[in-house]
């Protein structure tokens, strides 16, 4: 039976896989990048190496994980975490472009840049996440169930509050959340991110 449950050691390839087949604005962005690997290394394999108790995927009654969300309960904390510890192992893979021409380079930019207080969303819901779900795991209230759950550990560590940022293009991310409550608040280019009271 299909199944939610806390992610543990194991699961990196699995979720790595599910980070790259819907990070393409939820498409599959294999090939985007001239290194795939590098959505999985930005985007989820950092929170569950910070914040595993935050963690949880979708298990089917196969054994295969077709989904997840990731959270960290501080932003602040977690992006000088992520500055100072996390990214400087890949600087020689990945060195720091000196100019936007790829999109590849564009989320590396991103990457370097990421700091405390990088984004205005963190002081008044300091929680943030992410989340992910294969095609077939889509439409049957997985997400939903799982922003249930990683809700309900955020509450119970005393957190006050959620946000997170999707693209733009994700028309189907974004009416996603406004259907769950949150609100949308003021955004950058190409992102729209939204808010959550805990």
């Amino acid at each position: 039976m299909t199944r939610i449950r806390p992610y543990r050691p194991g699961d990196e390839a699995a979720l790595a896989e599910i980070c790259l087949r819907t990070a393409d604005a939820g498409a599959d962005a294999t090939g985007v990048f001239a290194d795939d690997d590098l959505w999985a290394e930005v985007f989820v394999l950092p929170y569950v190496a910070r914040h595993p108790e935050f963690s949880f995927v979708v298990e089917a009654d196969d054994g295969r994980v077709g989904g997840y969300v990731v959270a960290t309960p501080d932003t602040r904390d977690f992006e000088d975490w992520f500055a100072d510890e996390w990214w400087p192992q890949f600087a020689d893979r990945w060195p720091r472009p000196q100019t936007e021409l790829t999109r590849q380079d564009g989320t590396l930019i991103y990457a370097y840049g990421r700091r405390a207080g990088a984004e205005p969303y963190g002081d008044p819901h300091p929680a943030h996440l992410h989340i992910d779900l294969l095609p077939d795991f889509q439409g049957q209230g997985w997400g939903r169930r799982l922003i249930d759950t990683v809700v309900e550990a955020l509450r119970a560590d005393g957190v006050r509050g959620l946000h997170l940022v999707a693209s733009a293009d994700n028309a189907g991310a974004l009416a996603f959340y406004d259907r769950l409550g949150f609100t949308r608040v003021p955004s950058h280019e190409g992102v729209q991110a939204f808010s959550l009271d805990l």
